[in-house]
């Protein structure tokens, strides 16, 4: 695993990355290690969760767990917009 300090990541951010999406990188402060980064694959590998390949929808293709959540965020913005003396 590759190693870099904070101020390598503030000044090489490039160089960072990079090895970040080839190989699992860790970010070190104070000679410890503080963070990890890791290539997509890895990680989904790691613990099973896959990102949706899908990031745009239409109404009629979206998942109901994301109407949901519009329709909850609508509703907030309305109640607000109702608040009398605001």
């Amino acid at each position: 695993m590759k190693e870099f300090s904070f101020s390598d990541l503030s000044r090489r951010s490039g160089d960072v990355l990079d090895a970040a999406m080839a190989e699992t990188v860790s970010l070190v402060k104070r000679g410890k290690a503080k963070v990890v980064m890791m290539p997509t694959a890895e990680y989904e590998r790691l613990t099973g969760v896959r990102r949706r390949g899908q990031n745009a929808f239409t109404l009629a293709t979206a998942p109901n767990e994301d109407i949901d959540d519009l329709m909850t965020g609508f509703q907030q913005i309305l109640d607000d917009a109702k608040k009398p003396g605001e």
